[in-house]
């Protein structure tokens, strides 16, 4: 409740992945009343563009943490597919 957006998402970056340093930048936040099962959920999305990918290791509550290239994308949970596909089309980023 103390944290400005950026920063809760940094340190949640950091607690769940290890990577840290990175610039963040707001993409949009999405709140669709049903997106969630398990009850209401508003999520603000975040990216950032690396030279480099830096190690990724599961931390906190995550049990792994990897990339993924991003025409082969694992199955993901609720509606984050739509969401990073929406990402990339505002990106003009092919996947």
């Amino acid at each position: 409740m103390d944290e400005d957006l950026v920063t809760a998402c940094a340190r949640e970056l950091e607690e769940e992945t290890g990577i840290c340093g990175v610039t963040l930048e707001q993409f949009e936040t999405v709140g669709s009343i049903n997106r969630d099962p398990r009850g209401r959920t508003v999520s603000v999305v975040f990216w950032s563009k690396m030279e480099m990918m830096p190690e990724a290791f599961g931390g906190d509550d995550a049990a792994r943490a990897q990339w993924h290239c991003t025409e082969k994308l694992p199955l993901m949970a609720f509606d984050h597919l739509e969401i990073i596909t929406k990402f990339f089309e505002l990106h003009e980023i092919a996947h």
